[in-house]
């Protein structure tokens, strides 16, 4: 279900233009970081992987619920808001985490004039052009749009707190017009659930919810229990709802509830069921009513305690708007680039912006509500967890950008372990069971080396140990693929068949076990190092040896990749066993142990020719994570200049400053994430380590403002936008021969300098020693 109809004769590469301005009482405080996001960057493409299934969403960092243009009826593989469409069907307060995850509790809130339309077809206002140039003005703290109604121009105007949506609508005024314009609050309607990517595809469920209406206080309340991704994971959360309660500025002079199309009688004032939204309608000649919606996943009190703590009455569109580009001012403008041009700005900001989104707040209040034990408790609580994405880069920035987010993340993670048994895989509301391993384990790990403190660290180091000792339930008999249903936890799913006695996951009994295998060994490397640093040698010991060992017994030496392997040893074929990538992929992906692969691959000399014909060979796919680490694997083999190449080639190959600027889903910030890095001139090949692999850097010079650090973090590289090679580097003063840095080292701020040249240098390049020189071109290398 989707809006009208496309205009595609101006969607180029460069998107569609939106030519409305944003007024300067919104651009307050003033912030060049801020004004350089773009929202719409990888919003575009027709398909669910055609770009970087971003939702242009306006609301805080990691804010509970974001507003949204609504211009299609979002499920899993679809969001709410498409850069194609030209029709606005509401404004929706979306909770959906990534575009192959469902929405859950979502209220969409619909201006309108004439006659009250509810359903999502009837009730489109196609958007304004003038010359071709849309009537759309999108931020990270206000959206405006102007939609064409019957009688005019009906302008929106939208910002948004955490938990409540603050709208303003303006409406055209006809003669003669007896009916007034309306505003409808949608609390439940048809949700789709499955996707393209479930084995029995999709389908149309109808939630049951509630309303009610208060003529007197001008507000309408609702529960919507809708959650898409209901169908997978183990937990039911059936006293699970999103809550809302909206107030109107302008008093209304009627009120209607409409069930399934029709309006229920006059005087009703509340009503459960499906298919249903409530309106209030106001005097004629009413131009302007702003809108405040809280929101819970509590109750419709507590839905009224987050609109009176967040947007008080009184509260203007513009002192909402400004309260939220405060919150992106402080973490934007920590980061100073300097030889970045206009593009390349709206990239790095506009990446930082996706980086802050998730894991997001789901309690209000000092309490959350538990899908686990569907109870409601106390204390600081996320989800959003997308952690088989997320703990290669994504996790590493916000440690360095939000450092005082992750004690809050890290114990709603082990509260998720008491109430529910396990640690999250990838949690939406509650568990899911998409993707696989227990890289909560990594999340963890990273945190305690990097000295995070302020959660349980007892209890985490138990729900780790848990993910790497106990097996699912019938792990033998269940393969746990993609999406399965009916199925309890499936954390580390073959653990038992045969992990932990032979050291591969079984392809015949599980789904993915190739993967699965390498992802295990290093979620048992993580555990070793959070073993050790809490002085359990034993632990650290024995889960250090298989994750040194595991990734090996599903090397074949005979053709030099990684294969999977049956129960009974036998190689179950190149092409099986892998999630979101192949065994070129995955057989770099023993990021613990790259030495111990390096050798495996025949040596340095060796190992560089096998990269080569990996990415010659176009086997390189930056739109799945597996391959994100790839190119930094050239300085770990002494050929660092080569790595330098392809890291530059990667950026403007798959990111730039369009609406199809992501050329994969950014999966809650590790697509953009890698780019931050790699902007910066290093990336977190192996984060549980603590230490960065040294890359290229992309601008002159960065500054960065790190929370809690006695000094900025400055990264000099002057020349960089044209010269991609690295003829020499220090930190802190120090001459750097190795291209690796750790956390301690920028952490507390400090000085990175990069020389940089047009041409190939042997910094760290001595496997190319004799390949190339800096002076005599560029044998060897491939043309930038």
């Amino acid at each position: 279900m989707v809006g009208a109809a496309t205009r595609l004769a101006f969607c180029g590469i460069a998107g569609l233009v939106n030519a409305l301005q944003i007024p300067s009482e919104f651009k307050q405080p003033p912030s060049a970081e801020v004004d350089a996001v773009d929202p719409l960057i990888g919003n575009g493409g027709d398909t669910p992987n055609g770009s970087g299934g971003m939702i242009p969403s306006t609301a805080p960092p990691f804010g509970m619920t974001r507003w949204v243009a609504q211009t299609t009826e979002n499920y899993v593989s679809v969001t709410p808001y498409n850069h194609t469409y030209t029709s606005v069907h509401g404004f929706q307060g979306t909770h959906q985490p990534a575009i192959w995850m469902g929405e859950s509790g979502t209220v969409v809130v619909v201006p309108g004039t004439g006659e009250v339309k509810t359903t999502f077809e009837d009730r489109g206002l196609e958007i304004s052009y003038a010359d071709d140039e849309r009537q759309e003005a999108v931020s990270v703290s206000y959206y405006a749009v102007e939609l064409e109604a019957d009688e005019g121009i009906l302008k929106a105007e939208m910002s948004a707190s955490s938990r409540v949506g603050h709208l303003r609508f303006t409406f055209p005024t006809k003669e003669g017009d007896v009916l007034g314009p309306y505003v409808l609050l949608e609390a439940t309607r048809p949700s789709i659930l499955g996707s393209p990517a479930s084995p029995d595809g999709s389908w149309v469920s109808y939630p049951s919810g509630s309303v009610s209406v208060n003529v007197e206080a001008s507000t309408i309340c609702g529960r919507n229990p809708e959650r898409q991704d209901e169908i997978i994971g183990p937990n039911a959360a059936v006293g699970w709802a999103g809550y809302f309660c909206a107030r109107f500025s302008v008093p209304v002079v009627s009120v209607g509830i409409v069930q399934n199309g029709t309006e229920l009688a006059a005087g009703v004032m509340n009503a459960e069921g499906t298919l249903l939204s409530a309106y209030g309608r106001f005097a004629p000649g009413t131009q302007v009513v702003d809108v405040r919606v809280g929101v819970s996943f509590i109750s419709e009190d507590q839905a009224w305690a987050n609109l009176e703590k967040e947007i008080p009455d009184g509260t203007t569109l513009e002192e909402t708007a400004k309260q939220t580009r405060e919150a992106w001012t402080d973490k934007l403008s920590r980061v100073r680039i300097e030889g970045a041009d206009e593009d390349e700005r709206k990239s790095f900001y506009t990446s930082i912006f996706h980086t802050l989104q998730y894991p997001y707040e789901q309690d209000e209040g000092g309490q959350y509500y538990s899908g686990y034990d569907d109870s409601i408790h106390e204390g600081v609580s996320y989800t959003g967890y997308s952690n088989w994405d997320t703990f290669r880069a994504e996790w590493a920035w916000l440690i360095l950008l939000a450092p005082e987010r992750i004690p809050g993340m890290i114990q709603s993670m082990i509260q998720d372990y008491v109430e529910g048994g396990w640690l999250p895989m990838w949690k939406n509301i509650v568990e899911t069971n998409i993707m696989v391993a227990t890289h909560a384990d990594s999340l963890i790990a990273e945190a305690v080396v990097k000295n995070i403190t302020g959660f349980d660290m007892e209890t985490a180091y138990a729900a780790v140990y848990k993910d790497a000792t106990v097996p699912p339930v019938d792990d033998w008999t269940i393969s746990y693929y993609d999406r399965e249903e009916g199925v309890g936890y499936e954390v580390r799913a073959g653990l038992s068949s045969v992990y932990e006695e032979r050291g591969w996951v079984a392809d015949d009994i599980h789904s993915e076990s190739a993967s699965r295998t390498l992802d295990y060994a290093y979620d048992d490397y993580a555990v070793s190092v959070f073993a050790a640093r809490l002085g359990k040698t034993e632990n650290a010991t024995f889960f250090r040896n298989r994750a040194m060992t595991a990734p090996f017994t599903i090397f074949n030496s005979d053709t030099g990749f990684m294969e999977a392997r049956n129960v009974n040893g036998s190689w179950a074929g190149q092409d099986q066993g892998w999630t979101e990538g192949d065994m070129w992929a995955y057989t770099f992906d023993v990021i613990q142990d790259i030495p111990g692969l390096i050798e495996r691959r025949g040596g340095n000399a060796s190992f560089v020719q096998f990269l080569d014909e990996h990415f010659n060979g176009g086997h390189n796919d930056q739109t799945n994570e597996p391959s994100h680490h790839i190119p930094y694997l050239y300085a770990l083999a002494g050929a660092a200049s080569k790595g330098q190449e392809r890291i530059r080639q990667i950026a403007a190959a798959n990111y730039n400053a369009t609406i199809d600027g992501l050329s994969g889903n950014d999966d809650c910030g590790q697509m953009s994430a890698w780019y931050i890095f790699s902007a910066l001139g290093f990336y977190p090949v192996d984060p549980v380590s603590a230490t960065y692999v040294i890359g290229t850097p992309f601008y002159d010079k960065v500054t960065i403002d790190l929370p809690g650090a006695s000094r900025p973090l400055v990264i000099t590289s002057r020349g960089a936008p044209t010269m991609p090679y690295i003829k020499s580097l220090t930190v802190n003063g120090d001459m750097m021969t190795v291209p690796i840095i750790t956390h301690e080292q920028i952490v507390d701020g400090g000085e990175i300098v990069f020389e940089m040249n047009t041409q190939p240098e042997t910094w760290a390049s001595s496997t190319l020693v004799g390949a190339h020189t800096n002076t005599g071109g560029n044998p060897g290398h491939d043309e930038l």
